[in-house]
């Protein structure tokens, strides 16, 4: 984890948290991203979320076309990463049943 805590990653992540709407996000990771950089890393999270729900290898790659190799890799940093995907899919959740609620 040290090896990615630079300078230049710290600006980074400070533009991106303060990045305050959806269209804000999309502009800047469209300017910094390839449309296949950004796919994949959407891949990556949705790969997570249906893990989490405990879906088969194979169920997820028919879902969202992940490879095998992905989705270990995935894996692997759920079991064993430092979290990232844990919290991201919680807030995922998190803001599915606030929007749930808002509308009941």
């Amino acid at each position: 984890m040290d090896k990615i805590r630079t300078e230049m990653v710290e600006s980074l992540l400070n533009v991106i948290v303060n990045l305050q709407t959806t269209d804000e996000c999309y502009n800047f990771l469209s300017d910094v991203c390839t449309i296949k950089e950004l796919q994949d890393m959407a891949q990556r999270l949705q790969t997570a979320k249906l893990l989490k729900e405990g879906k088969s290898y194979q169920e997820i790659t028919e879902l969202v076309g992940a490879s095998a190799a992905t989705i270990s890799r995935v894996n692997r940093c759920l079991n064993y990463g430092s979290g990232g995907y844990e919290l991201a899919c919680n807030r995922m959740k998190e803001s599915k049943n606030k929007k749930a609620l808002a509308n009941n």
